[in-house]
């Protein structure tokens, strides 16, 4: 979350672009060079005078397949550990954020909006297998709720959850909890760093998610005479 600038208000007009612009023409040039799929974690972004929490991804041929604006945005105050508000200089997104790949369709989100299950639950029901969250949960939130909301997302909608996280920089304004971390669809946590940098290798074993599906059919034994979610845009 924020790669490309550090994660405070104060910082986000001075280091925010332009989609397309200097850091996503790199996050597309990569993902040509390497022929991946690459999701560019997110730079504050400028447009239309408004700023915007925003991840981009790129397809192994360079082109943008998606590109997802931070919905919910992080306004909290626990009083004596952290006081934090977003909104002091960014505009939400309005929009969910899906793209196809050649093995299975995946959803976005940005750190704070995993805290909202219905964003999940909207992603699981249009055919979502794997949901991507960067983040930067901190000292507080990290290590209280960042693994449990990942196994949550992950055992309610049956989907693999990967979270991503800066590592952490103690001298760094905001500091990040780290411990970028994946999720199956069993809740089970199959890699996790630690706080300092790393890079993390895992497989996303669709006929494993296909198998927890059958065996547990939640999707198909919800009462959706009696409650339900869609989305409104």
């Amino acid at each position: 979350e924020c790669f490309n600038s550090p994660y405070g208000t104060q910082y986000f007009k001075e280091y925010a672009e332009k989609i397309p612009g200097e850091s996503t023409q790199k996050l597309s040039e990569v993902a040509k060079e390497c022929s991946i799929y690459l999701v560019g974690g997110s730079i504050p972004e400028e447009d239309g005078g408004k700023l915007y929490n925003t991840c981009t991804v790129f397809g192994p041929d360079g082109a943008m397949l998606a590109k997802h604006r931070k919905v919910h945005l992080f306004d909290i105050d626990i009083p004596g550990k952290i006081q934090f508000k977003e909104s002091a200089t960014l505009s939400p997104g309005n929009s969910f954020s899906m793209f196809d790949t050649s093995y299975c369709k995946v959803g976005l989100g940005i750190c704070y909006d995993i805290r909202f299950a219905e964003m999940a639950q909207i992603y699981g029901q249009k055919g979502c297998q794997l949901l991507i969250y960067p983040g930067a949960f901190n000292l507080t939130t990290g290590p209280a709720h960042w693994e449990l909301l990942q196994r949550a997302r992950a055992v309610d909608n049956q989907v693999y959850i990967a979270a991503i996280s800066p590592a952490r920089d103690e001298k760094a304004s905001y500091v990040a909890w780290g411990h970028s971390t994946v999720v199956n669809p069993w809740g089970e946590v199959i890699a996790k760093a630690g706080a300092e940098e790393a890079v993390l290798y895992t497989d996303i074993d669709l006929k494993k998610l296909a198998e927890i599906r059958q065996q547990i059919p939640i999707l198909s034994q919800k009462r959706r005479d009696l409650y339900g979610r869609e989305m409104q845009k």
